[in-house]
């Protein structure tokens, strides 16, 4: 199991990460009279190469960017998806649930149901469009031709075009 590393005293106040899990970082000690620097017993311990983790505990990643990629892995080894298109990742996301492979960029159960219910929203919006279209055009008659001009408006231009000549 690997150690976990903390600042001082951060037990102490709470902005340093007593009850708050997120602010729990580790801050190299660089003090004077630094009890965890100076390695005193009973102090958290500093960061060194010796706590290392084994090799074997390390799990090989690899960042996969297609399909192919993916079909060289075996069961229960972990992956990085590159930047690729929904479409692509999806299909990915399906082979990696089936070769029961992890994605740690990716949590795949909630990827597949998000996708799924978009594709399910788009195709109701397309029908919903559809539909509209449809009834715009029976509820349209067709336009006839354009209309005469009144025939007062007409005898004006006969006037107009007489006086021209």
């Amino acid at each position: 199991m690997r150690k976990k590393f903390l600042r001082g005293k951060w037990r102490t106040y709470s902005k340093l990460g007593r009850g708050r899990k997120s602010k729990q970082k580790y801050r190299k000690a660089k003090g004077r009279h630094n009890k965890i620097r100076e390695k005193l017993k009973g102090n958290p311990i500093l960061v060194a190469i010796g706590y290392k983790k084994p090799r074997k505990e390390k799990a090989e990643t690899r960042i996969i960017h297609n399909l192919q990629e993916l079909a060289d892995l075996k069961k229960g080894e972990s992956v990085i998806l590159a930047k690729i298109g929904q479409k692509s990742k999806l299909k990915i996301a399906e082979k990696a649930e089936e070769k029961e492979i992890k994605i740690l960029n990716l949590n795949i159960r909630k990827f597949i149901k998000r996708v799924e219910r978009k594709k399910k929203e788009k195709q109701l919006e397309r029908k919903g469009k559809e539909e509209k279209k449809t009834k715009e055009k029976k509820a349209k008659p067709k336009k006839e031709e354009k209309e005469k001009p009144k025939e007062g408006a007409e005898k004006q231009l006969e006037k107009i075009q007489e006086n021209k000549k």
